[in-house]
Parts: C-alpha cells; structure tokens; sequence
C-alpha cells in the first residue's frame, strides 16, 4: 500500500490508509463467497457434536474469538489448540463433531496429524486458508479461500488483514448459522445472563414490581384514594383496572401536576391516560429500555393478555434496569 513509508504521509493518514486497504480486502472476501461458504454453514447446522475450531499462532488466537462467539450465540464449540492437539488433545473430537481449521499458509506442520485424525473419525473440515492447492486447502469438506492481498504495515509482513479476513468471516458463518437456526434475541439473553449485556437481555419479569407492590387501582375509585395508594407504592404511577380487573390506563405523577388545580373530587377514570404502553414478563428488559427512549416514559406496565384484556401482573421502572442508570 501507498502508506507504507512512513515518510511519505502523516500518522493520522497512515492509519487511515491500513483500516482502507483492510475495508477493501473485506469487500473483496464478500464478493468472493460462494457455495462452499453455504456448504459450510450446512456443516455447521447439521453438526450432532460440537464444532471445534483450531490454529495457531495469529490464526488459533482467531480461532478461540471464532470458537466463542458460536458458543455465545447457539452453536456447541471449542477451540483446539493446534500444537496441544497433536499432544492429547485430539481426545477432545469424536465422530458427529464438525472441524473449523485455520492457517493462512494451508502447510502448518501441525496440521497433517490433525487432518489424518480428522478423516479417520469422519469429522468433516472446514478449511479456511489463502492458498489453493495446499494440504489443508485440498483437505477441506468445505474450503473457503481467502483473496490474495498483501498485508497491510511496513514491509507487509505482520499478520494483519489476513487475520482481519479471518475473524470477518468466522463472524459471516456463526451469524448465518445464528439465522439459520432461528436463535432468538432470548435464546442469546440465556447464554449472556452476566454483565450489562446480560442485564440487558434479561426477562422483565425478574425486575419489575408484582404483588403486593403493585399499585393498581380501579376507574370508579375516587381520586383521593388513588392518589393514597399511589404514595404507599412509592413508583411514581399507578395502574387503573375495570371492573375485570383489566388495566385500563395509567395515571403518573405528571398526570397528577397536570391536573392539580381540577382538584381531587374526581375517579381515577377522569385522570387517567388510556391505551398505555405495556409489555409481557418474557419480554426482555433491553425491548424495555427502547419504548422508555422512545416515547419518553418512566414506567411500564407488565400485562398478561389473555386476547380479551390485559391483566396488570407487573410495573417496570426505567430504574429498575441497571444498564439505563
């Protein structure tokens, strides 16, 4: 690349010009796919065992991101450390495993071992290598070939958008195969339930306030005791129910400053806002946070519908979610 003297450009140029030149080598693997990617992403779905994803050196750190990020999002996987497995733990594969093997160069001397081993227990291979014609290339149930293209850096000699190319496509197969397989933003909540993302992507229903906690009135009740039984919940809304028991609409504490100087010789039913926004207790909290955003509310109520009205079981306050704080 033109970059590649230092001399020749300044340094916000430069890293410009490397993440350019890598953005085109992606653009360059898109336009290349074909069947052998969809071949692989059939392996990858029909797989009975777990799918193991191996290399070494700059390749086996992108395998272990590859390995994780299918483990994270539905697929069994692993990595297989390259230089461990030809020491033992090729002990780890069985038939009905599918083998993701990486190696730019498609002639580590790891990978003959491996390979053998690999075929001898039927274990299918999912090659992804830059050059045609070599052992793992001509191995592979599926190969995917990377473009030719330089590395980017001085002297193109560091591993770096072969890597890049690498790990875009682990991430083109594992999110295919998260398609295809129909995993849902819950399914992907169930595999995250720590840090901010698992927050995120947890049911409402472990958040919000039921039971007794539940501020609910019902629209004859006088405005008076709403307003009581509002200050005891301390939630800032309460829900209005009809005589089912069915939430009706909401009054919140800005419906209260709105309408202070009506007084308070009136039922909830006067004071309420209709048709409220509301959620089911499988709903994730993350689904939450995007109506509190959008239409500029605190609160939401946690309904059950049974296809004739909406029983108020739950309140979720935007405070309540630990990522909105």
């Amino acid at each position: 690349m033109a970059a590649d003297n230092p001399a020749a450009t300044g340094v916000l140029e430069f890293g410009r010009a490397v993440l350019h030149d890598e953005a085109r080598a992606l653009d360059a693997l898109a336009d290349g796919l074909g069947g052998a990617f969809e071949h692989a992403v059939h392996l990858i779905c029909e797989c009975k065992g777990k799918l193991l994803v191996s290399g070494l050196g700059k390749s086996g750190h992108v395998a272990r991101k590859i390995a994780a990020t299918f483990a994270s999002t539905g697929t069994t996987a692993v990595f297989l450390h390259l230089a461990e497995a030809i020491h033992g733990d090729l002990g780890m594969a069985a038939r009905g495993d599918v083998a993701i093997l990486i190696s730019q160069s498609g002639e580590t001397p790891e990978l003959e071992p491996v390979v053998d081993h690999f075929q001898h227990a039927k274990i299918p291979i999912i090659a992804i290598t830059g050059h045609a014609g070599t052992m793992l290339a001509d191995a592979g149930t599926a190969t995917l070939l990377l473009p030719h293209w330089a590395e980017v850096g001085p002297e193109s000699v560091a591993p770096t958008t072969s890597t890049t190319m690498t790990l875009a496509l682990g991430d083109a197969l594992a999110m295919t195969v998260m398609r295809q397989k129909g995993v849902t933003r819950t399914d992907f909540g169930r595999l995250h339930p720590g840090g901010a993302l698992g927050a995120r992507l947890r049911p409402i229903r472990r958040l919000m306030h039921g039971g007794k906690s539940l501020p609910l009135t019902r629209e004859d009740s006088s405005m008076h005791d709403t307003v009581v039984e509002m200050s005891a919940k301390r939630l800032g809304v309460i829900g209005v129910t009809d005589a089912r028991g069915y939430l009706v609409g909401v009054i919140t504490d800005g419906d209260l400053r709105r309408n202070i100087e009506r007084g308070l010789d009136h039922t909830a039913a006067e004071f309420m806002t209709r048709d409220p926004k509301t959620m089911a207790p499988d709903d994730l909290v993350d689904e939450a946070l995007t109506l509190f955003d959008e239409y500029k509310i605190t609160s939401l109520f946690v309904v059950d519908d049974d296809g004739t009205g909406k029983r108020p079981v739950g309140v979720l306050h935007i405070h309540d979610c630990p990522s909105a704080r």
